[in-house]
């Protein structure tokens, strides 16, 4: 590991997973304009997907919100693979957490806590972002959440 970033990810006893390879005809990792938009990242740990199902029914809360987290340590391989280096990260400005959810499910931005509580915590106020936390009724390989973002960089 190099960088204030990794070394800030070493000090928290955080571990990143392998970035992983699309499964589709997209770009995990698009830079523009300053910005770094990362697609949606599933919960997978080094190629293998973690959390399943339907949140309210199969998954619930506490296991949602692990799920949000795994999809940021997600979108930060799939930087640190796009980027060279993880300090090239400025800020996080926005994420979109889409969680698998039963239609009486309410607690949305609770499952979103879990990605956002993860980049103030690695990033401080340079974590806060703007966020929208949507309930869908499935998603790709059957996970109970995804999250997408926009990444401001150095």
């Amino acid at each position: 590991m190099s960088g204030k970033l990794e070394a800030r990810l070493k000090e928290l006893g955080i571990e990143i997973p392998n970035a992983t390879i699309p499964r589709g005809n997209y770009a995990p990792v698009i830079i523009a304009g300053g910005f770094a938009h990362v697609a949606g990242q599933v919960p997978f740990w080094n190629g293998e997907i973690k959390y399943t199902g339907v949140v309210g029914k199969d998954v619930d809360l506490e296991t949602a919100q692990q799920a949000a987290r795994l999809c940021g340590l997600n979108m930060l391989a799939q930087m640190k693979t796009a980027l060279g280096e993880l300090d090239r990260i400025k800020r996080v400005v926005r994420l979109t957490c889409f969680i698998q959810a039963t239609p009486d499910f309410s607690q949305h931005p609770l499952v979103a806590n879990g990605v956002s509580d993860l980049f103030g915590e690695i990033l401080g106020e340079a974590g806060r972002h703007a966020r929208s936390a949507v309930g869908c009724v499935s998603l790709p390989l059957h996970v109970a959440v995804e999250v997408d973002g926009t990444f401001e960089l150095n």
